[in-house]
Order: structure tokens, then sequence, then C-alpha cells
């Protein structure tokens, strides 16, 4: 088994098979596993873990403890803050006008905000914000922008519901006011806020599904 490698006083795992480039920042408690790839000015945040085959492009911010499950390819261009789960598989992308031989191409940015989770296989258009504890269903394609605490699934990805802290479907309305709706999880019993405008599109791309 390899022994941990040190960079700047900070300990963290690295398997012998990963690429893991100088100018990249790597914190504390990080594990980086089979045939990982990180470039060149990537930085990763502390206690996370990135498995087999995933790749991190160059300036690809991540916060920390997140866990980046296999083979997925995160592009320059992405920021992905603390606490996001990054199911096997899921792919992000930086340029709407994909062309080999494009020599003015520009990146384009994504975030994916605190505590969301995408899952396998989903495909992450550039350009979009996925909110705080939001989840991406596997497979979806996103293209625009995700509230917090939305579900989102299919192809493009349409909002078909709202998840708690602990990403069980939120059911229960405790509370409706002018701003919004507040769930109460079944499952951990906290309150979830929702503003009004998240819920009155969650009602409209309802009735387009009927």
């Amino acid at each position: 088994m390899a022994l941990p490698r040190i960079h700047k006083g900070k300990e963290y795992f690295i398997h012998p098979t990963a690429i893991v480039e100088d100018g990249a920042v790597i914190g504390k408690g990080t594990r980086i596993w089979h045939f990982v790839h990180v470039r060149s000015g990537a930085r990763i945040g502390e206690n996370c873990n990135i498995g087999k085959g995933v790749y991190i492009d160059v300036d690809v911010e991540i916060g920390n403890n997140v866990k980046i499950q296999n083979f997925v390819s995160i592009y320059r261009g992405v920021k992905i803050e603390d606490d996001v789960f990054l199911g096997p598989h899921a792919t992000f992308t930086n340029d709407l006008y994909p062309r080999s031989y494009n020599k003015d191409w520009k990146v384009i940015p994504t975030i994916v905000k605190r505590g969301a989770s995408i899952g396998a296989n989903a495909t992450i258009v550039c350009g979009v914000t996925i909110g705080e504890y939001a989840m991406v269903g596997a497979g979806a394609v996103v293209t625009k922008d995700v509230p917090p605490h939305s579900l989102v699934v299919g192809n493009p990805a349409r909002l078909v519901g709202f998840v708690c802290y602990c990403g069980r479907p939120l059911k229960k309305i405790v509370k409706e006011t002018e701003d919004g709706i507040v769930f109460k999880c079944k499952h951990c019993g906290r309150e979830v806020f929702i503003p009004r405008k998240h819920y009155e599109r969650y009602l409209l791309e309802s009735r387009k599904r009927c």
C-alpha cells in the first residue's frame, strides 16, 4: 500500500497509479485513487474522496468534504463547493459551441453549490448554477440553473420536486406565505423554505408533464 505523500506540510493519500501534476493543491485528508489525473492549477480541499479514473482539469476548484465517484470528468471553468456528491460517470462541459478546430472558444463557467448531489451519468451543460442541496437525477442532462433543494430529472432536466438537507423528498407543506413554501421532512424533521418563484416553476413544469 502506498504511503501518504506530503505537500506543504499537509498529509493526503495519492494512489501510485494517479497523476497529480506540479502546481495542483491538495488539502489535508483527501484521498486520490487509481488512475486519477489532476492537472496543474487545480485546487482540491480537505477530506475529499476522488474515485478511480476521475479527471480534474486545469484551475478547477473543489471544496472540502467532496465525494467524487469513479470516472467523473470535471473540466476547466467548473467550481465545486463543500459537501458536494458527484455520482459515477457524471460529466461537466465548458464549451457551448464545441468544434475540434475552433481557436477562439472561451470557457463558460459552471458552479455546483454546497451540499448538492449529482447522480450517475448526469451531464451538466456549462453556464449553469446548481443550487445548495439540490439533487440531479441519474442520467439527467442539465441545461439551465437548478434552484436550491430542487430535484431535477430527465433530458432536458426538469424540476419535479424538492429535497431536504438529508436528500429525502419533501412532501409535507407546513406553511405557505407570499414569499414561499415551508416543507417539513418526514425523515429528519427539518423544515426547508422554498421561495415562491421556485415553487411556481415546479407547478408550471408539472403541468407541462400532464
